[in-house]
């Protein structure tokens, strides 16, 4: 029988304020239309820019806004015209993968807070240059990893670090989702009103195709990371959030396409090791045989002496412990819809910060450590051999090969950031 307390978390009562900032938005697709929802519910930011190479994304997004508010933003296909033209104080990042890096640092650079979607980066020297540009310019990041707002994980936090899990040896993260071969979506003409050719911007130029746009990217290399890299960050920060330690010694992965003979070049099925200088962690995702026969499909459990925790994501977190005679213990999530998250309380945070001159919650550096771990384990798959880590030099030591994963090259005319 498990036991469900009651978790209630005071809620502040924020100052009035009657600052409006010039906010503006790169990526205006799904994602990024169910951000700039809550910027404008929040009521302090005047949207003076809306921006995507993709004029249906344009025109779904000015609908939305027509309903929310009498803010009548100008259209742009390239940001840096809008940054230049506009002068946003607030600029939204919700680019596919392979644009965070490029439309974040020039938005810092333009004088902009940014608020900008997980992964951090497509690859992990973006991200440290992203960390490096954002304490340049005194600029507040915000990481859109809205579960560090998410009431029931911050009270499953505290329950963790109070002690009651006991020692924590093992940190297991998985993903699991139903799904089979697929099968393989031709490449068509682009769409009127899309420029490919910039949808594509820094990475190779590839024939359009429906399957990479709109939101299938992620399972395309060239512009993401796979599973991993969309769900890990989420799960990796938990992890990161709960220990002292910044990141892992050691890594290695495994896995590959065993199902999939769909469009997509991701692999459907991935196990990582991390080896931390306390607990060892683990990851694993497929693509395929949703866990139906387990407890839970998605999340992290951590591995105690008292006990096993599972912090999930729609299902909330339940404590397991290892005395039979004694209750689980389980508190429900409180997200909001639509997509099951918790931007509007990540978003209070991130205009608090800027208030406050204050770190976010979920800071830059912060986000790039948790993107760095997905970003290892792909580097270890494609490497096909464990990697040991430097986590201050940032470096993958006694192997000089293997670190031209961190990084790769970019089409011409797209220049590296540094």
């Amino acid at each position: 029988m498990t036991r469900r307390t009651a978790i209630y978390l005071s809620t502040p009562l924020w100052a009035q304020s009657s600052t409006r900032y010039r906010t503006a938005i790169i990526g205006a697709g799904w994602w990024g239309n169910n951000i700039l929802r809550c910027a404008m519910e929040a009521g302090q930011s005047q949207v003076v820019g809306i921006c995507d190479v993709d004029e249906a994304a344009l025109d779904a997004t000015e609908a939305e806004m027509r309903k929310l508010s009498s803010d009548t933003p100008r259209r742009y296909r390239d940001y840096r015209e809008m940054l230049a033209k506009e002068k946003p104080e607030i600029c939204i990042v919700a680019t596919p993968d392979h644009w965070h890096a490029l439309a974040a640092i020039a938005a810092m650079k333009a004088g902009a807070h940014v608020y900008v979607e997980k992964p951090i980066s497509h690859t992990l020297k973006e991200g440290s240059a992203m960390v490096r540009t954002a304490r340049a310019t005194q600029r507040m990041v915000q990481v859109g990893t809205h579960r560090r707002m998410s009431p029931h994980c911050i009270s499953g936090m505290e329950f963790l670090k109070s002690g009651k899990v006991g020692k924590i040896g093992m940190v297991r993260a998985f993903v699991g989702s139903p799904g089979g071969a697929g099968v393989k979506t031709p490449d068509s003409p682009t769409p009127k009103g899309l420029d490919w050719d910039s949808w594509c911007g820094p990475a190779p130029l590839r024939p359009f195709n429906k399957a990479i746009h709109p939101k299938g990217f992620r399972q395309f290399m060239d512009f993401a990371n796979g599973t991993i890299g969309d769900w890990g960050i989420h799960w990796f920060d938990q992890m990161l959030w709960w220990t002292e330690e910044k990141y892992p010694k050691k890594v290695y992965a495994t896995g590959g396409r065993l199902i999939r003979q769909d469009s997509t070049d991701a692999p459907d099925t991935l196990i990582a090791a991390f080896e931390f200088e306390g607990f060892r962690a683990d990851w694993e995702h497929r693509l395929y045989a949703n866990n139906n026969a387990e407890k839970a499909a998605i999340g992290c459990y951590f591995y105690g002496t008292e006990g096993t925790f599972h912090m999930g994501w729609r299902d909330g977190w339940t404590f397991y412990p290892s005395d039979p005679k004694k209750q689980s213990i389980h508190v429900d999530p409180k997200l909001n819809d639509p997509d099951g998250q918790n931007i509007k309380e990540l978003w209070r945070d991130f205009l608090d910060a800027i208030r406050d001159k204050r770190l976010p919650a979920c800071d830059i550096e912060k986000g790039h450590r948790a993107t760095a771990m997905s970003l290892l384990a792909v580097a270890s798959w494609r490497h096909g051999r464990s990697l040991e880590w430097d986590g201050e030099k940032e470096v993958i030591l006694h192997d000089p090969a293997a670190n031209k994963f961190l990084a790769r090259d970019y089409r011409k005319g797209y220049e590296y950031p540094k």
